[in-house]
């Protein structure tokens, strides 16, 4: 199998509602560059990366840059020679992950449809389902009742509610939430919005109600972290935190979380999410499979890595779901909060640009 041509394509799409986050001007469009990899033998396979201000730091002409410089490369590379191609092209994508992402993303598609397989049994088959959180941004209680309950609406069971800007008006969001619908399962992220004392603060307020809180103190901020995590009452994840097999080894090490929340996007694809996942389990710590804002097929890469492995306890597979015009077709199904993938060879997408 001889890879002929390979195509990079930037497309801007728009959220069918703002996002509020901590820190940052609300959401309301990301960049998605899609790469399109065809074969002599006639197989297309497809990868693609995420840009959302606030969620992810690479510059979006960097990125597609780096992508054309992989481009013009990946003709020479083995498409199932996986290790070897992806190290050649780490060079080309320093210090911009998000594209090493896309190319990682459209090598391992290929390399399932070579193999006639779901990537998810390739990497190791446990499961063929999992449950995802539902996003609700950050703003005044009654908006994010209403938020809450429109997710509920649609079948999800378990939602993360972001936070970070306030630590007590944090407090009476989840609370309201949790009064107006008590039998689901909540999340809180405060997007590393807290001081050490403010977290231990809310996490008290809240212990009774919250399965676990993400990121409540800055990223760069491992002491702090770390303090949180030895005096929480809930689980703590690190998720701005985790930047790749470095950062990962680095919290591991001072146990400064209970788990780590990975991102194909931020962390540059399935190769190094597996990576960031095996040092979790060596660790004894949970792993979560999060997402940004992005399309469905990065979406299918997340869950394909999240099924594979026992040691993924939360999923958090979202991004794609206020996306307006997303030119994926999925290969995976949503029901009641479940995502479920199907047996197609790969990712189980295709991309209709």
């Amino acid at each position: 199998m001889q890879i002929t041509d390979a195509e990079v394509t930037p497309v801007e799409l728009d959220l069918r509602q703002p996002m509020a986050i901590a820190g940052h001007p609300p959401i309301t469009r990301a960049t998605a560059i899609f790469v399109h990899l065809v074969t002599r033998q006639g197989r297309d396979a497809w990868g693609c990366t995420a840009l959302a201000p606030g969620l992810t730091q690479d510059d979006p002409e960097e990125v597609i840059e780096a992508c054309q410089r992989c481009a013009d490369l990946v003709p020479d590379l083995h498409p199932t020679h996986i290790g070897y191609s992806l190290g050649e092209l780490v060079p080309l994508t320093e210090g911009v992950p998000a594209a090493l992402c896309a190319f990682d993303l459209a090598f391992h598609d290929l390399l399932g449809l070579a193999a006639g397989m779901p990537l998810y049994r390739l990497l190791g088959g446990y499961r063929n389902s999992i449950q995802s959180s539902a996003t609700v941004g950050t703003g005044p209680v009654e908006e994010t009742v209403k938020r809450a309950k429109a997710r509920a609406a649609r079948g999800f069971r378990i939602l993360k509610i972001k936070g970070g800007v306030d630590p007590d008006e944090d407090v009476h969001r989840v609370r309201a939430v949790h009064r107006a619908l008590p039998g689901l399962t909540l999340r809180l992220d405060a997007d590393g919005g807290y001081t050490t004392r403010q977290a231990l603060d809310v996490i008290h307020a809240l212990e009774d109600v919250l399965e676990m809180i993400e990121q409540p103190t800055p990223p760069e901020n491992i002491d702090a972290l770390q303090q949180v995590t030895r005096r929480s009452g809930v689980p703590v994840l690190a998720d701005q935190s985790v930047t790749g097999p470095s950062s990962a080894l680095t919290l591991a090490n001072r146990h400064a979380a209970d788990g780590l929340s990975i991102k194909m996007a931020t962390c540059g694809g399935v190769q190094c999410v597996r990576q960031v996942d095996a040092i979790a389990h060596a660790a004894h710590l949970t792993t979560m499979i999060g997402c940004v804002v992005e399309p469905a097929m990065l979406t299918a890469a997340g869950l394909h890595v999240a099924l594979s492995s026992p040691s993924v306890e939360y999923g958090d597979l979202d991004g794609f779901l206020d996306l307006v015009d997303d030119p994926t077709v999925k290969g995976f199904s949503l029901e009641d909060g479940w995502l479920t993938v199907s047996e197609t060879p790969g990712l189980g997408c295709v991309v209709e640009l």
